[in-house]
């Protein structure tokens, strides 16, 4: 078996993919325990990866300004630091370009890739043939592994897990209502009848970033008379982790929740609204389950959602039930 010393992940796409991407850490750290591995995430993603204990190194891209000239300085970096083992996760002309470029005696990433052509190893991306994205990651160092495949995983450091512990007085469940794609996010009133159907007499903890603080308070808003704190903005990503991985139930979008439940185990219930399972995304969680529409002829209508149904129905969303 083929062992490299210095390697390094690249995924430039969204949280979930890179929390995803997290499972070759767990992988190779595993087969190479002394190997150095650093990963290459865009900014905003960097720190769900803040203390983890099998990194040397995280590197970011901040795409949001200068685009072009950080990605040139983010090639200075990645050939100063000699890398010996760069594997592309992302399909991107962009990453394809660092990891071509990248100066390390094996270069693995997909066909669809610009700049694949440089690469040592490549394979097929393909979406909907019935495997998870984690076996598509996999694909990328079966060669110098093993078959065996790896969970996502983040490491909530203890800061986090004290940050989220004096919520955790009584038995609770968490709720992360939103989602970068209108399509991919269940209705606000379909989670007030969620909460109205299974969460009555429960402690509710509603999730999210900053800007999904006005959704989560007219969720709460919604239904005075239940027990339901919102949190949106409040945690951190990690700090959120540890508060998912011991509620009773986490529910979410197919989404970045989706992911962070899966990187701690925590049990999750996933809506999938425009986009299917099929696709390779769905929870990994022991405890898991997903609730969809069937029978839509329109569903899914694309890979990642819109900002409003094609159709002008939403029923993938709209028509979703809790028995």
């Amino acid at each position: 078996m083929k062992e490299y010393k210095n390697i390094l992940i690249i995924q430039t796409a969204f949280i979930g993919d890179a929390i995803l991407a997290s499972s070759l850490l767990e992988k190779l750290h595993t087969t190479f325990p002394a190997s150095k591995l650093s990963i290459l995430v865009r900014k905003g993603n960097e720190s769900i990866f803040k203390d983890h204990p099998f990194l040397q190194e995280v590197l970011v891209w901040d795409k949001t300004e200068n685009k072009t000239r950080n990605l040139f300085k983010l090639l200075f970096a990645i050939r100063e630091r000699k890398f010996d083992c760069v594997i592309d996760c992302h399909r991107f002309a962009s990453s394809g370009f660092l990891t071509g470029f990248s100066g390390a005696a094996h270069k693995a990433g997909y066909k669809q890739t610009p700049f694949s052509y440089l690469f040592n190893t490549t394979v097929k991306h393909v979406i909907g043939n019935g495997k998870h994205e984690i076996e598509r990651y996999d694909q990328l160092i079966v060669d110098f592994t093993d078959k065996k495949l790896f969970k996502p995983k983040l490491y909530p450091s203890d800061s986090d897990k004290n940050k989220s512990r004096i919520y955790k007085v009584k038995p609770y469940s968490c709720i992360a209502p939103a989602s970068v794609w209108a399509t991919k996010q269940l209705p606000e009133n379909k989670w007030v009848e969620l909460i109205q159907t299974k969460l009555k007499g429960k402690k509710v903890f509603l999730l999210g970033a900053g800007s999904d603080k006005d959704l989560c308070e007219r969720i709460k808003n919604a239904l005075p008379d239940f027990s339901i704190e919102n949190l949106s903005g409040k945690l951190s990503l990690l700090e959120s982790c540890a508060l998912m991985q011991d509620a009773e139930m986490n529910y979410v979008n197919d989404s970045a929740p989706l992911h962070l439940a899966s990187s701690v185990n925590a049990p999750v219930t996933a809506f999938f609204c425009s986009t299917v399972p099929e696709f390779g995304f769905g929870p990994l969680s022991d405890n898991s389950q997903i609730f969809q529409v069937s029978g839509l002829k329109c569903r899914p209508c694309g890979l990642h959602g819109h900002k409003k149904c094609p159709e002008g129905h939403f029923k993938c969303g709209t028509e979703m039930k809790f028995e």
